[in-house]
C-alpha cells in the first residue's frame, strides 16, 4: 500500500464578503479535490490540542501522527534539526526572523520575502559583530532563521513569553516584545541587531529598490532538543516528507522520513508545485508513505490576499492532486489524505485553532455521500478525530 499526505498549510478559511460569502477554497475551482470527496471519506479533525497555540509546528506534529503535548519541545528546535544543528543540554534555539518595522510598528513579518541570498549575507554580518555575546545565527531560507544561546537557566529562558511576528502585523510591537526573566539578554540582542542592520549594504540595495529592508530580527518559538519516535517504528513504513520549510523537513528528519529535495520549492506562492507532485511519485516507486507539505496558502493568509490563495489552493489542485492522480487507477493500492494543518484566515491574517475539514480516499476508504470537498462540507460530516495521531492511524490502516 503507498500512503500520500498532501497538506495545504493554513488552507481552512473563513466566509469573506470579497468571495460573495465563501472561503477561498469554496471560491476556487478544485475538481481533484473533489474527486477525492465524491469518492472517499470527508470529515474534521482537531489538529491544535487545547492549551497550545494554534501554528504550523503543532498542526504538522499532529498530522504526521504524533501528541504534540507528548513531544513538542519548541517550533525552533525541530527548525534546527533540518538544518544539522546538534543542540547541547545546555543550549536553546530560537526562530529569528527578519522583519520590517517601520514607527515601532510590525510592517512585515518576512522582511519583503527576502531571498536567500540576501539573508544569508546578513545572518553573516551579525555572527561577525555578535559572536561574543555567546550566540550564534543560522541561515535557513529567506526570512526563517535560527538564533542558538547558551544559558544557565533553561527553565527560565523557556518561560519568556515570545509572539510570532505574523500575529502582529500593523501593531505597536513595543507590547508584544519578549517578557519575562530573562528577556532582557534578548531584547538587548535585538537592539544591538537594529542597529547593525540599520545600514547594511542588503538593506540599502533594498531600500533604493522600494523593497522592505531587513531593519530588525524578531526572537520567538524557543525550545530545546526534541526527541520524536521514528515513523517507520509507529507505523510499520519508510517514507519522505517534501517541504521547502526546515520547520516541517526537520521534523521529517527527527521522524526517520527522508527528505527529498525538489528544485524550484520556495515556500511561497511561486514554488514548483509539479515538481513537488513528481518527486513524489518517484520516491513512491521505493518507498510507501509521502508527506507533501505546501506553504503557499498560509503565506497568502498571512498577507490578507485571498485571490492569491484562490490561485495557490486551484495550483495544489491541479499540479499536485491532479499529477498524483493520473498515475492511479481506481483499483491502485493507494490511500490520499488531504487536510491543512490549521486555518489562517485571509481577514484575521494568523492562524486559529479550529478544527479542519479532511478528504480521505482510496483503498479501504469507506465511502460517504459529499460531492464536494471544503470548509462547510467538512463541518456537515461533524468532527470525526480528536487529533492528528487518531487520523493517521486510522489512514495507515491500524484500525481497518
Amino acid at each position: 500500500m503507498k500512503y500520500i499526505v498532501i497538506v495545504p498549510d493554513g488552507m481552512a478559511d473563513l466566509p469573506l464578503e470579497e468571495l460573495s460569502g465563501k472561503t477561498p477554497l469554496e471560491a476556487a475551482h478544485t475538481q481533484n479535490m473533489d474527486f477525492l470527496a465524491r469518492n472517499g471519506n470527508v470529515g474534521m479533525v482537531k489538529t491544535i490540542p487545547d492549551g497550545l497555540k494554534p501554528g504550523s509546528e503543532i498542526g504538522n506534529l499532529s498530522l504526521l501522527g504524533y501528541d504534540p503535548k507528548k513531544v513538542f519541545s519548541g517550533r525552533a528546535p525541530l527548525e534546527a534539526a533540518n538544518l544539522g544543528i546538534n543542540l547541547a543540554e545546555d543550549e536553546i534555539a530560537f526562530r529569528c526572523n527578519l522583519v520590517t518595522a517601520l514607527d515601532k510598528k510590525m510592517v512585515d513579518y518576512s522582511a519583503g520575502h527576502i531571498k536567500d541570498t540576501e539573508a544569508a549575507l546578513i545572518i553573516n554580518t551579525l555572527n561577525e559583530h555578535l559572536a561574543a555575546e555567546g550566540v550564534r545565527f543560522y541561515a535557513g531560507k529567506s526570512y526563517r532563521h535560527i538564533m542558538v544561546i547558551k544559558v544557565r537557566d533553561i527553565p527560565e529562558f523557556l518561560r519568556i513569553k515570545c509572539t510570532p511576528p505574523h500575529d502582529i502585523m500593523g501593531k505597536d510591537f513595543d507590547r508584544y516584545l519578549p517578557q519575562g526573566p530573562g528577556s532582557k539578554t534578548l531584547l538587548k540582542l535585538m537592539e544591538k541587531a537594529r542597529i547593525i542592520l540599520a545600514d547594511h549594504p542588503v538593506n540599502n540595495v533594498r531600500v533604493d529598490l522600494k523593497e522592505n529592508p531587513a531593519n530588525l530580527i524578531w526572537l520567538w518559538g524557543q525550545g530545546i532538543k526534541p526527541d520524536l519516535p521514528s515513523f517507520e517504528e509507529k507505523y510499520g513504513v519508510k517514507g519522505g516528507i517534501i517541504s521547502a520549510v526546515d520547520l516541517v523537513n526537520g521534523m521529517g528528519r527527527l521522524a526517520g522520513l527522508d527528505i527529498i529535495k525538489v528544485p524550484g520549492i520556495t515556500g511561497y506562492y511561486d514554488t514548483n508545485y509539479l515538481g513537488k507532485a513528481e518527486y513524489a511519485l518517484n520516491a513512491l516507486k521505493t518507498k510507501d508513505f509521502v508527506y507533501i507539505h505546501i506553504e503557499a496558502p498560509d503565506e497568502a493568509g498571512h498577507n490578507g490576499d485571498a485571490k492569491a490563495k484562490m490561485e495557490c489552493i486551484e495550483k495544489i489542485d491541479r499540479e499536485i492532486i491532479g499529477t498524483i492522480l493520473t498515475h492511479f487507477d481506481a483499483h491502485a493500492d493507494v490511500r490520499i489524505l488531504v487536510l491543512p494543518d490549521h486555518p489562517t484566515p485571509v481577514s484575521l491574517r494568523t492562524h486559529t485553532r479550529e478544527p479542519v475539514g479532511f478528504v480521505m480516499y482510496g483503498k479501504g476508504i469507506p465511502l460517504d455521500p459529499v460531492e464536494t470537498f471544503n470548509e462547510t462540507t467538512a463541518k456537515l460530516k461533524g468532527l470525526k478525530y480528536q487529533g492528528g495521531e487518531a487520523l493517521m492511524e486510522f489512514f495507515m490502516n491500524k484500525f481497518l
